[in-house]
């Protein structure tokens, strides 16, 4: 463990943090921040190679922690419950859930954009799946890990939104120079992200009167391989003048699993860059 967080109100200390998602991008830091708190982790992911290198990799930078993991799909609900079952059999109890799994349509280079094309002409099942992976896969995981809360009558769940699911995509961003047709940051997006604002309040407020917190994360833009005109286009959209890095959110993720935040539920923490300020 990271001593500096030790006896401090972020110390999470054998806590035990659930994270879909967890090869991801983003869910990846989430892992390595929350490991470095002192908490254990139950990983979930789609990708089970990558699941066994991440666990191999938390090993050697933190011995202590109690890494777990499974291969988890949270479009299906009983691989959530299956995942929520692995916590309560190896702890007891979850925590902290840190729900990162998403389908996210990329703009790095190499990303195949041709789908995303006008709203007009984008595919009925790029919608559906997405709605199933963003939307239905937070609500069904977050049936499964509540009703292990509700035991203790405690916990933190924080779902992962977008500075999209608080204003519209800025489609300029997108377009390039000598590009025919342009591509468009997708509908589905927004509507999932702005989804997940109202699944956070509504949890929220169904659990009044407990310690069981929900919260949502909002990073924005952050930099993965994007071309120079792409980073250029995005950051003169943000006060601060950059894309994101993916470890610059790994304080907000402890601060909202652990203790620091316990009076905090049903709020939204903006963390990018200015992009909605203006």
């Amino acid at each position: 463990m990271n001593q500096a967080y030790k006896g401090t109100p972020f110390e999470l200390t054998d806590r035990v943090v659930l994270i879909s998602g967890a090869t991801g991008l983003l869910g990846k830091e989430f892992a390595l921040a929350v490991a470095s708190a002192g908490a254990h982790l139950v990983l979930g992911d789609l990708k089970r190679d990558s699941l066994e290198s991440l666990k191999r990799e938390i090993a050697s930078v933190y011995p202590h922690t109690k890494t777990w993991v499974r291969v988890l799909d949270v479009t299906d609900a009983s691989s959530c419950r299956s995942i929520a079952e692995l916590c309560e059999t190896q702890f007891n109890r979850i925590d902290a859930v840190i729900h990162s799994a998403a389908i996210d349509p990329k703009f790095e280079q190499g990303s195949d954009t041709t789908r995303f094309s006008k709203f007009t002409e984008f595919p009925e099942e790029l919608w559906q799946s997405s709605l199933d992976v963003n939307l239905t896969g937070a609500f069904l995981l977050a049936q499964a890990t509540c009703k292990v809360m509700e035991q203790s009558g405690k916990g933190s769940i924080i779902f992962l939104g977008s500075n999209y699911g608080l204003v519209g995509p800025d489609q300029r961003i997108y377009k390039k120079a000598g590009q025919e047709h342009q591509t468009y940051k997708p509908a589905i997006y927004s509507v999932c992200k702005a989804g997940l604002l109202g699944l956070t309040k509504f949890l929220a407020a169904y659990y009044m009167n407990t310690a069981i917190r929900i919260n949502l994360l909002t990073p924005s833009g952050v930099w993965n391989q994007h071309d120079d005109e792409f980073v250029k286009n995005y950051s003169s959209r943000t006060t601060l003048g950059r894309m994101s890095e993916k470890n610059e959110y790994r304080g907000a993720v402890i601060f909202l699993a652990s203790d620091a935040s316990s009076y905090m539920t049903g709020a939204n923490l903006v963390i990018d860059g200015g992009w909605t300020a203006l």
